[in-house]
């Protein structure tokens, strides 16, 4: 099974406003950036969608190793998930789970996938987390000036 690493983050020119999300894929000395974003939409939901997108770009199973800097959405994944399902997708405070599409669309994404869930700190340097920042920045700066 081939190894990969996925740097993901999400941007949001307001929140809720014009988002953008950035993602960096890396085999061996391969990379690949890919990115994108909406016109009305939140920081939460760019952060899923650039996990979504990254895990969704792999073409077979693979032992991943995912970076955010988003607690969101590694809580989720590895906290919450369970107890939302458990529950019928309603919250502790017994309303319905936000992002709820995109959290079906992340758990289906990392499904054929062996995913290892890291946490880096935003805006501190990392160099990978930096270039998906910048990446998120853009696409949520294009589709602000109508991009």
């Amino acid at each position: 099974m081939k190894k990969v690493e996925i740097f993901t983050d999400g941007a949001c020119k307001g929140n809720p406003g014009p988002g953008g999300w950035g993602v960096l894929l890396r085999m061996g000395p391969h990379e690949k950036e890919l990115s994108g974003g909406e016109a009305g939409t939140t920081n939460n939901r760019m952060e899923l969608m650039a996990a979504i997108k990254g895990l969704g770009a792999l073409i077979e199973p693979c032992r991943v190793d995912l970076y955010s800097d988003s607690k969101y959405v590694l809580d989720g994944m590895q906290k919450w998930i369970h107890g939302w399902k458990r529950n019928g997708w309603v919250n502790a405070s017994k309303k319905p789970v936000k992002n709820a599409d995109l959290w079906h669309d992340l758990i289906e994404a990392a499904l054929p996938h062996q995913v290892t869930w890291h946490w880096v700190k935003g805006h501190d340097g990392h160099p990978e987390n930096e270039r998906v920042d910048a990446l998120a920045s853009a696409a949520a700066a294009r589709i602000a000036a109508g991009g």
